[in-house]
Formats: C-alpha cells, structure tokens, sequence
C-alpha cells in the first residue's frame, strides 16, 4: 500500500468566540502547515496545535496564502471544524469478507456508502472497527509512537486459516501476532467478533474467546473486552458467499456457549469479558440481562446493552412526562421488528398521559430482505411499504439512527440508507415526520411535535 497523499485541510466551522474567530478565519479557507508540518489527519491537527507558539500556513478560499503566528495556552483549542478528519485520504479495505455489508448493497446509491474503511485513525477517534491486514510498518510506528489506543479491531477468528478464510486475505492469519506486538508496546484493543453460522462458530468461537482471554491479563491487558455479533445479511449479497442466516436455535446455542464462558471470566479477570450483542437475544425470543450485567458498557457500539440502556434511560425520564395533554394527538413510533418486544414497556408509559396515544410501528426490512430488523437498518422504501395505508395520526416519530445527517440544521433533507429523504417521505405519506433523537427526543417529540399542544402537569 502506498503513501497516501497529504492534502490541505479544508475549514468547515470556525467556533463562536475562539482563537480561530479572532484571527479571521472562514469556512472555506485551508490549513496547509502547522510549524512546519503538513498534518495528515485530525490526529496529526491536535498533536501539533497542542504546543502553545504555533505557526499556521493558510491558504484562503481565493487560494492566496497566510502566515499566521500566535501565543496560547499549552492545549487551548483553535476552534476549527474540517471537511473531514482524514486529510491524506482513506485508507480502504483490502479482504473481501462475504459478509461486509459494504458488499450487500445495491448499486447506484451515494457514493460514500461504498467506501470500504479499514482506517486505523477512524477507529482511534470515532471507534470503527479494522482488521489490520492494511498496516504498513510505518504505519505500526506511528500507532507505538503516537500511543493510539485503544483501537477496535474486527477479530471473527483466532484461528489462521479460519480468518483467512472468512477475510480472503492470508495476511488475517497474522492476528495472534500482531496482538502479542499491541501487549508489547501497551496499547489496547476492543475485540470484535461477527459470527459466521458453520464457519467461525461453535469449536473455533470457543477457541477465538479463549485465545483472546489470554491477551486479558496484566496491568494493561492488550485485549480490553470482546463483543459477539450476529451476521446480518440482505437479499443483495453475492452469490455462492458460504453464509447463512442465524435461525433462533442458533442463538440460543451461541447465548449458553458464551454465557458458560463469561462465567470462566467473571471470577478470573472481574469482568465479564465476552459480550453478547443484544441481536442474540432478540433473535432467541430470549430476556436482556439486567443493567449490572453490563457493567460499563465497554461494547455499546456493537450493540451491547443498548437497548438495555434505552429502557433504563427512559424509566428515569419517564418522571417528566405530564399526567395529561391538554389536547389529543395520537402518532406514530417507527422501531425495527427486533425491539418490538423489548420496546412495550416504553409503549405503554407513554399511552399512560392522558390525550397521547402511541402507535408502534414495528417493521421488517422489506428492501434488505430482512425477516427480522434492527431499526437503524429500516429505511424510507420501508416506511412507505410498511405505512402507505396505514393511519398514522398527527405524525411520525423517527429514530434519528436510521438517518444520515446531511444538513446538520434541516432534519428534513437527512437521508435513509437508501438514499430517499426525510421530506420525500413524508411527503409522500402525507404526514409530518419528527426525527427524535434517544430517549430525550423520543419524550420531547410526543410533547412538542404540534405548536399548538401545550401541556397540563400534575402537581
């Protein structure tokens, strides 16, 4: 793999009332060099502009260059928003996973949902997972050197010709390797681990959780924790990809083999160690564990404990909810299939304030083929095939997980995986849409959603 390229970094957003505000910069205008050095990325930017005599070449949006040299606070930030975080471009995956859902989209859609990230500064700073197989030794260096942990990597299999086959890649037998490096130099990782019914599961899933058990130990365990995620697949896969779906037998075989595991862990390390992604037990027909089992929820981005989290948040902010409204306003809650269940009890509290009546609509992804769907899958081709005859009241509660915020101000013109936006459907049900962000947005959304709706508290 080459070196990428380092371009200037592009301005989006200069913060009210900050450095960058009072010498003048503008959206638009390109950071070319800090004290001498072209940053590569956003960690180069912060690494750089934490010195407190800094010299900055500019180039504004005409292309006419600045020098700028300024005095500030050891760590003091700037104030600017970029483009994007990567400055030198991405760098992209080179396995052929059959169950990359990079891979089980049709075409035609934007271009940056086929973007295959294998970027190890991605996972640094916003916690995308990567598989390690793209590093080239300068690269190693710079993770040691700048001490870019944790990162997230996507393990599926210990075992070399296992990973190898599930990455098409020989270079994914190396794994065990590169983790004893990461226990060498300090460094950390959060392990992921997608299950594959027939290929990566049962004995090899056993001997993947062990394997990296062993990286859990000492006073900076190499392998902080590691989550259990379902394959998901969609109608628009490749062909002839070894993959099956996970069937509810499955499931309940994977939750009892990792549970009896965790119960190994728990007294060895104090922690559970090995997560199950809440899918597993959606699937299974099975209860969530308890809020303690999750501890510090180091695995929430793989869907472990989220929806636990969900109904605790909402059991807290239940307490805000009026005893009535003083009008009636009945609306429609879109959810994936998977959490229908899961889901009634918030259904209910809500149903409890007099004058608000919540509809769920819990879907199946008809576009993804899906029999069973998480929300943040669902999309506009499944609201309008779910909700096209259906009434919907005053409006729709959107999960703002489902969506692309492409205009940070307009939530209406963010867009479903499938590229339709917000507006688009709602124009075409006939009926507003609310996007509601978490369990905030969701109480909010049915009390605020029509101006004219004030509300009665109970005193």
């Amino acid at each position: 793999m080459s070196q990428l390229s380092t371009r200037p970094a592009v301005i989006t957003r200069v913060l009210p009332n900050s450095i960058a505000e009072e010498l003048g910069f503008e959206p638009g205008d390109r950071l070319v060099r800090i004290n001498g050095q072209a940053p590569r990325d956003l960690i180069d930017y912060q690494f750089l502009c934490a010195d407190e005599e800094l010299a900055l070449e500019v180039e504004d949006a005409s292309g006419i260059p600045h020098q700028i040299d300024l005095e500030k606070d050891y760590d003091e930030d700037l104030g600017l928003e970029f483009e994007t975080a990567l400055f030198d471009g991405l760098i992209q995956c080179n396995n052929r996973c059959p169950f990359c859902f990079i891979d089980q989209q049709p075409p035609g859609k934007r271009e940056t949902l086929y973007l295959k990230d294998d970027d190890y500064r991605l996972s640094f700073l916003y916690g995308s997972y990567l598989t390690l197989t793209n590093l080239i030794p300068s690269e190693w260096e710079r993770i040691a050197q700048m001490r870019l942990s944790p990162l997230f990597v996507s393990v599926h299999a210990t075992t070399p010709e296992v990973r190898s086959r599930l990455l098409k890649n020989p270079r994914a037998g190396e794994l065990l390797q590169q983790l004893a490096w990461f226990q060498a130099q300090r460094l950390q990782i959060h392990a992921q681990v997608v299950v594959c019914p027939g290929i990566n599961d049962g004995i090899h899933l056993e001997r993947t959780l062990r394997d990296l058990a062993k990286f859990h130990e000492g006073e900076v365990p190499a392998v902080i924790s590691a989550a259990v995620v379902p394959v998901g697949l969609t109608r628009f896969r490749p062909q002839e990809d070894e993959l099956v779906p996970v069937t509810p037998e499955k499931a309940r075989e994977v939750i009892d083999q990792v549970t009896a595991l965790q119960a190994e862990f728990k007294p060895q390390f104090g922690t559970t160690f090995a997560w199950l992604a809440d899918e597993w037990f959606l699937i299974a027909g099975r209860s969530l564990p308890t809020e303690a089992d999750y501890e510090d929820y180091p695995q929430l981005g793989n869907g472990v404990g989220s929806i636990r989290q969900f109904l605790t948040a909402f059991e807290t902010a239940a307490n805000t909810l009026p005893r009535q409204l003083a009008l009636p306003q009945r609306l429609t809650w879109v959810v994936g299939n998977a959490v229908e269940q899961a889901f009634q009890p918030i259904l209910q509290r809500l149903n409890q304030v007099e004058n608000l009546t919540v509809e769920m609509a819990a879907m199946n992804s008809d576009y993804w083929g899906q029999a069973i769907t998480v929300t943040g899958l669902l999309t506009g081709h499944d609201l309008l095939h779910h909700l096209s005859d259906r009434p919907l009241g005053e409006g729709i509660l959107l999960p703002t997980v489902l969506l692309k915020p492409t205009d940070p101000g307009n939530p209406q013109k963010w867009l479903f995986l499938d590229d339709h936006s917000v507006e688009s459907i709602s124009d075409a049900l006939q009926v507003p849409i609310f996007p509601v962000d978490g369990v905030d947005g969701l109480i909010q959304g049915c009390l605020q959603t029509l101006n004219h709706i004030s509300v009665e508290y109970c005193h």
